[in-house]
């Protein structure tokens, strides 16, 4: 298993079947990883922003606090946050 940063710079160019495998190996670490993953989403891009966001809507309820507390501290991000919650939220309906 890898670590978050590993995994991040994994994304860098990577086709398909490896973005699933690392996005999975996030989503492996579980609730512990949710702090990170709101830190990191507020600064990258691209590829990996995709990951780091699919990673906490598949983490699921662990992660609504985090993006919750980040989106009261970076207004910026506060878009992005209240999507992911709505994501978030309409799984566990589905």
């Amino acid at each position: 298993m890898c670590t978050l940063k590993e995994a991040l710079i994994e994304l860098e160019n990577v086709d398909n079947t490896t973005k699933n495998k690392v996005e999975n190996e996030l989503v492996s670490i579980g609730s512990d990883a949710v702090p990170s993953l709101v830190d990191r989403l507020q600064v990258v891009r691209g590829i990996k922003r995709g990951v780091v966001a699919m990673t906490l809507i598949r983490i699921g309820d662990a992660s609504v606090e985090y993006l919750k507390e980040a989106a009261k501290n970076n207004k910026d991000f506060e878009w992005v946050a209240q999507y992911l919650i709505r994501e978030i939220k309409g799984s566990k309906v589905a």
